[in-house]
């Protein structure tokens, strides 16, 4: 079962064997005997990358869930500070990802030292997807969608702030503003899927105002394109007041709060709660809600 687990996370039987320390003949016999015992293929072996098939899909998540299970219950077998070690993936949204995880981990990785990291960038939509369909257990994201068997887990607040050049058309005398008053001005948005995106919506919606009045003029991906654009006077944005914090201090951007515009949100560590975490995850989650209202270094 953990050579099929490798296998489908590395796409390949070479890089299987390499991960556990077995030769890919190994491997392959392992998958095959587990294929046999299940009476059906679980791997696509036809191209150059391997996939699973349809019954492969299946079982891949109660195979993730059982090999949990047996980590969870050797884990508790233990000291828990000294079985603690092993590898911790982490899918994570863009902010948390770039500006509050490396200090999370450096606080991890000093408590349980046998750890190592391995961080993926993934939007909250795509997290939470991938959650769903047994991909992985658990994500760190920057807004919650909406399912029953989803649990969410706060860590740490951000605010999501108006972002606008540094320059004299926008020395507007509050630190408020009016949104009637910005419908003209060149807007830059996150693509469908952010976090920010969802929420920055949402409490548009509230207030009635749709993303179809705005002067959207660019849908951008990364958080880091965005700060470069507003500098060079190519549009304003929402964006986490965090991930422009440097470029305040530098005086390259200014921000502005909405009027009636709500836009606190929380970062969540969101995960199934009727699948097992493993040790290591079960760990991370827990230093998380200890870590919880920590301010950043």
């Amino acid at each position: 079962m953990e050579s099929f687990l490798s296998v489908v996370k590395h796409k390949s039987f070479s890089k299987a064997a390499k991960e556990l320390y077995l030769t890919q003949p190994t491997v392959s016999n392992n998958i095959q005997n587990l294929e046999r015992e299940l009476k059906t293929v679980l791997l696509d072996r036809r191209s150059k990358t391997v996939t699973l098939t349809d019954a492969g899909k299946e079982f891949y998540r109660y195979a993730l869930e059982l090999i949990n299970t047996r980590d969870k219950a050797k884990h508790i077998m233990m000291e828990k500070s000294e079985s603690i070690e092993g590898e911790l993936s982490i899918n994570a949204s863009s902010i948390p990802e770039q500006y509050i995880l490396p200090h999370i981990l450096k606080g991890f990785a000093e408590k349980y030292p046998k750890v190592t990291f391995t961080v993926t960038h993934k939007n909250s939509k795509d997290v939470v997807e991938e959650i769903l369909k047994g991909k992985n257990n658990f994500g760190i994201v920057g807004a919650k969608y909406t399912s029953d068997v989803l649990e969410y887990v706060d860590f740490y607040q951000d605010e999501i702030v108006l972002a606008v050049p540094n320059n004299e058309h926008y020395n507007w005398a509050s630190e408020t503003v009016d949104i009637a008053s910005l419908l003209s001005n060149k807007f830059i948005f996150r693509k469908k899927g952010s976090g920010t995106r969802l929420i920055v919506e949402n409490s548009l919606t509230d207030l009635g105002i749709h993303l179809d009045n705005l002067n959207i003029t660019s849908f951008i991906d990364s958080n880091e394109m965005i700060k470069k654009m507003i500098e060079l006077e190519l549009g304003v944005s929402f964006i986490s007041k965090l991930a422009i914090k440097n470029e305040i201090d530098l005086g390259l951007i200014k921000t502005y709060r909405i009027k009636d515009l709500e836009l606190m949100r929380n970062f969540y560590f969101v995960y199934h709660r009727h699948r097992t975490l493993s040790p290591i995850a079960e760990a991370f989650r827990d230093f998380l809600i200890d870590w919880k209202g920590s301010k950043l270094d």
